[in-house]
């Protein structure tokens, strides 16, 4: 009978930076490695990771097992893709951006201004069109298991932000997406793809000026920290994908594959709820922290749609005029 709760030594191997968030499985047991790249009591992601390893580990136990490899400690998200196609990790839950090689349809997510509210991104993803969305990497074999959100994504600079101008010639971390870095483009800044693991020594070197990203991450990796504060724009939309690869998901015995991914949608859906409060705590725990966010009036936050929103044109034939239309009808409802 395995544990169930983070013994000493699981805080340990965190620590180091080694093993796994979980205690060890049972032989004979089904086992599922999750890795992923945040903190594990924090961050959104990271709490339902560990909250679906815990129930999978009581109410599959004997059956199967989840080890959570949280912090890059086993594959950042540029790596753990292929290691799922090679059979190195079963469960990954990476930013929509990083499946730009498999398919083109998740870049809805990172046009800018592209949805009003988390509320509206939710509709969207949980409507027939989003979740149809889960399966267009099927064909490459990956299949997308649940949608996990983040949220909204803000700027913050060496600098303040409050005109798109204040963005031209300073260089942003973004995350290896097309539509990212037309964005950056857009605004005359230069956009400089990186890992998620080595943006806060970049932000405190200069190498780079800034990055974008949502208050969880921008607390939890403390990038506050080594900026000039923080502007809220709600630019972007910063969420993730539980993928798996398709031959290993299929290899499951069929009661396995059915409770295991109940688990996962039910899991999915009380997190998700959570998001508006995780949000608030991540904001009002950078500015506890001492960290500057700067609020835009509306008439500033329109100066920034207007120069972004071009982007779209570049990218609706990729992304689908249906589904644009179809996000803005989900915005109106919000």
């Amino acid at each position: 009978m395995k544990k169930f709760l983070m013994t000493a030594a699981a805080v340990s191997a965190l620590v180091s930076g080694t093993q796994a968030a979980t205690a060890a499985c049972d032989d004979g047991e089904i086992v599922v490695k999750f890795s992923h790249v945040t903190n594990t009591d924090k961050h959104p992601k990271g709490i339902a990771a560990q909250l679906f390893a815990d129930r999978v580990n009581e109410e599959m136990d004997g059956k199967a097992c989840v080890e959570v490899f949280p912090n890059s400690t086993l594959y950042n998200d540029d790596q753990v893709l292929e290691a799922m196609l090679n059979g190195d990790v079963q469960m990954a839950a990476p930013s929509l951006s990083k499946f730009e090689q498999f398919t083109k349809v998740f870049r809805i997510f990172d046009l800018p201004f592209m949805f009003k509210n988390m509320e509206a991104v939710d509709a969207f993803q949980t409507s027939d069109v989003g979740q149809d969305m889960k399966e267009s990497m099927v064909r490459r074999g990956l299949l997308g298991l649940g949608f996990w959100h983040n949220g909204l994504t803000q700027f913050s600079a060496n600098k303040p932000l409050i005109s798109p101008e204040d963005a031209k010639g300073l260089k942003f971390r973004v995350q290896p997406s097309e539509v990212l870095k037309a964005n950056m483009e857009q605004l005359g800044a230069s956009p400089q793809p990186m890992a998620f693991s080595e943006v806060y020594g970049a932000l405190q070197t200069g190498v780079v000026d800034g990055q974008e990203n949502t208050w969880s991450n921008i607390y939890g990796q403390k990038f506050f920290e080594v900026q000039d504060g923080t502007t809220e724009t709600n630019h972007g939309v910063l969420d993730y994908m539980v993928v798996t690869s398709v031959d290993w998901w299929e290899s499951l015995p069929e009661d396995v594959r059915m409770q295991m991914g109940q688990i996962l949608d039910e899991v999915t859906s009380s997190r998700n709820a959570a998001i508006a409060e995780v949000d608030a705590d991540n904001r009002q725990a950078i500015l506890d922290a001492g960290g500057v966010i700067r609020e835009l009036t509306p008439e500033q936050r329109q100066a920034w749609v207007d120069a972004m929103k071009p982007v779209w044109e570049r990218f609706e034939s990729e992304v689908g005029a249906d589904n644009i239309a179809a996000a803005q009808e989900f915005n109106a409802q919000f």
